[in-house]
Order: structure tokens, then sequence, then C-alpha cells
């Protein structure tokens, strides 16, 4: 039997991710965690001085260490060996701008959340994705954690029966003070209406709880009532969240996402119960999945374990008992978009089944609007406009 060869690395661009850039950093190792990737280009920082330096870092090559994406692009399009796919690391506002500039050159775009910092531009952005074909993958990185793909596969295949009552939270407290005020990057532009948009708890990581409520439940969000809140005297945009939700089909739930918690710092959880059963997971114990059949006593489910089926073993790397997370999580989303890919490379259908969509994003940029707009009416219902 002839030996398969593996498909030649892709060639990617990165946008944004520049020196001091936290999740630039986090997306490079998680493309190369299973070797699909090599970075060849990028536009690392708002000034060609900064993309140059930052450039170097990286090892790329000074005639591809780019002033501006435009500029990148564009010459890359050009080049045989250019980039097949970027990715793009920017603050929110920068998302659509830069997504449709290298959609127009029929490259694969690989995102970090949330899609825009608008509405209308995350419409304007799935509307440019119909017409260049090219693939676009959101990195909702929670998706990709194997326990969580247990659970939207038991939720699927009925073994929780009718899903009832979909529960998700994601406190934090690093903004518990007015760190934006220190010079701290991360706060600065997080809680700048400019960059952030109009969200800024309920857009950093409320839709990360909305995300994985509608992944793994497999409902679809119909209407909310939200009561945002700015605690830190002078802040512009709200730092806690609490929503109420209705599904298509009946389901209720809720969302909490808080920055002023002391005592949490990455706490996600989602807890999902039907007719005939619940699921609890925690991203802070991300290798173990509660499940409790109706009137039986819980089972604990481990990556790895005896009871792991096939779509948490599929993105599994290593033996049970070994942690396995965050950054896992984001380089299954890399592997599954190189995979993707690959296929596109040989005329085949892509798989995407799997990865958050542009279409995904829209809904989460669309929870957050009406997010905002009920709270500013004193908690009205509001359908989501996707």
């Amino acid at each position: 039997m002839a030996e398969e060869t593996k498909p030649a690395r892709i060639r990617l661009g990165m946008v944004g991710g520049g020196r001091d850039a936290f999740i630039g950093g986090v997306h490079r190792i998680a493309s190369r965690i299973d070797d699909h990737y090599e970075l060849l280009a990028g536009a690392f920082s708002s000034t060609a001085e900064k993309s140059q330096a930052s450039g170097a870092d990286l090892g790329i090559a000074q005639d591809r260490a780019y002033s501006s994406y435009v500029e990148m692009a564009s010459a890359e399009a050009q080049r045989d060996d250019g980039i097949e796919a970027v990715s793009i690391v920017t603050p929110n506002h920068l998302h659509c701008a830069v997504a449709c500039e290298f959609l127009k050159h029929g490259i694969h775009v690989i995102c970090d959340k949330p899609l825009t910092s608008t509405l209308d531009d995350a419409k304007a952005l799935v509307e440019q994705t119909k017409r260049s074909g090219a693939l676009f993958i959101l990195t909702h990185n929670y998706t990709g954690y194997p326990m969580i793909r247990q659970a939207r596969h038991m939720v699927a295949d009925g073994q929780l029966g009718d899903i009832r009552l979909v529960q998700a939270e994601y406190p934090q407290d690093w903004l518990s003070t007015k760190l934006e005020e220190t010079g701290q990057k991360q706060a600065g532009w997080r809680t700048d209406p400019a960059r952030s948009g109009l969200g800024g708890c309920i857009g950093d990581i409320g839709t990360h709880a909305f995300n994985l409520a509608t992944f793994v439940s497999g409902l679809e969000l119909q209407s909310l009532c939200a009561d945002l809140d700015t605690f830190v005297d002078g802040r512009q945009l709200d730092d806690n969240a609490h929503v109420m939700l209705r599904f298509a089909g009946g389901a209720k739930g809720m969302i909490w996402s808080s920055q002023v918690a002391p005592g949490n710092e990455n706490a996600l959880r989602l807890r999902v119960y039907g007719s005939k059963g619940g699921l609890e997971w925690s991203q802070e114990d991300p290798n173990y999945l509660w499940f409790t059949p109706l009137g039986e006593p819980k089972r604990l489910l481990t990556r790895g374990g005896s009871g792991a089926q096939d779509p948490a073993n599929d993105v599994t790397r290593i033996p049970a008992g070994h942690p396995e997370g965050y950054l896992e999580g984001f380089a299954n989303l890399y592997t599954g978009a190189a995979h993707a890919i690959n296929a596109r490379r040989e005329g085949k259908e892509a798989d995407t089944s799997l990865l958050p969509s542009v279409q995904d994003g829209l809904a989460g940029v669309a929870f957050v609007t009406a997010a905002v707009t009920s709270s500013s009416k004193g908690g009205s219902w509001e359908q989501l406009d996707i």
C-alpha cells in the first residue's frame, strides 16, 4: 500500500498580532501544533516600523512584513507563492475591512471573534464572503474542546431528549478597577466603543457564552431580554450582563457574563437540560463532562476515557488524565480549517460543519446588538436581526 503524502503546509499570513499582542501569539501557536501552516507574511502593526520589527521577531522576510493590510493583500495575491489564508487578530473594529480586502483576492480568512463591531459590518461581511467563495472561519475556540464536541453530539443524538433549558455563564474579574487608564493594551481597546463596538463585556465574553450555548444545544435564539451594567465609574461600555433567552421550539435560557466578579478568572460554564437528562461543563476543568440521565446518578465522562465518544476522540491528542485545553481548542479549529483548505486545493467539497462560520459570527453580533438595545429600553424583549 502506498504511503500517504502529507499535504504541503498552508501558506499563512497574519494581520495584527505584533509585539505585546496576546491573541496573535495564541493563533500562531495554534496554527503550528498540528504542523499544517507556515507563517510567511504579515501586517503586524499599525505602522511600517512596528510591523517590520514584529516580522523580524518572527523570522518573516523583510519584503513580506507589510506596512498595511491593503498592501499585503494586493502584493500576496500577485505572488506565485502568495499566502493561501490570512489570520486576522486585530481589534474588533478592523475585522470587516481587513477580511473583505483578502476575500476580494480569494484568500481564505481565519478571524478572531467577534465577527465585527457593528451589525451593518457583519451583514456586509456575510455578503462579501458569499461573493468571494473563499472559506471564512471564526475562531470561537471553545467549540474546539473535545468534551464540548461530545456534548454537541450527545444533544444531537437525542441522549438528552427535547432540550428545555440552556444556562451559560462567563465571569471574570480583571476589569474590576479602571485598568484601561493604566495603559494596559488589552483593557484599553476592549473598553473603547470606537474599537470594541456597542458592547463591552457582552461583546468580549458574552458572545463566547452565547456561541457555546447554541453550538452545543443546536437551538436558534429568537429573542432576548437584557440588563447590562457598567459598575466601574467612568467606563464607557458594560462590564456585567444578565440576559434571558427564548429559543425556537420553546426552550428557555439565561446568560451571565461579567468582568467585575472577584475570584473569577475564565470561569466559562455551560449547562444543558432536556426531557431525558442534563449536561454540565466547565472551561476551567475542560476534560470533564458531567452527564445525568433523568432519575440516575451523575456520570463523569472524561476526555480520552472510556465514556468518550468519537466526536471527542477525533480531536484528542494526548492520553487521558493529562491537561488539554485552551491552545488545543484553538488548534482544533486551525486543523479543521486546514482540512477544508486542503479539500479546496483538490477541488473537493470542504467539510466546515464543526467550524464557526461567518453566519455564526453574524448571529453573535446580532446577539450583542439586541442585548444593548434591550437594556437601553429597560429590559424589552428584542428579536435578533439576522
